[in-house]
């Protein structure tokens, strides 16, 4: 009898779920996360369902974008 380390559980139950979200869904999901350079998606699920698709892209300042700003008229 092999040991199990409780990853199999988990494992099976994300390949679960994945194929129970519609394909349209898991689309946008992909389409959002290769729309940002940088920032975060997050999926929000109520009762198993996926309801909302949140994008939060963060704009990057550099220190010379800065100064230029301040240096300005």
């Amino acid at each position: 009898m092999a040991a199990t380390t409780g990853l199999e559980s988990k494992h099976t139950t994300a390949e679960q779920a994945a194929r129970r979200v519609p394909a349209d869904i898991k689309q946008e999901i992909l389409r959002a996360v290769a729309g940002i350079e940088y920032g975060s998606v997050e999926v929000v699920i109520h009762g198993g369902r996926v309801v909302q698709i949140e994008c939060r892209e963060k704009i990057r300042v550099g220190r010379d974008e800065l100064e230029s700003k301040a240096t300005r008229p």
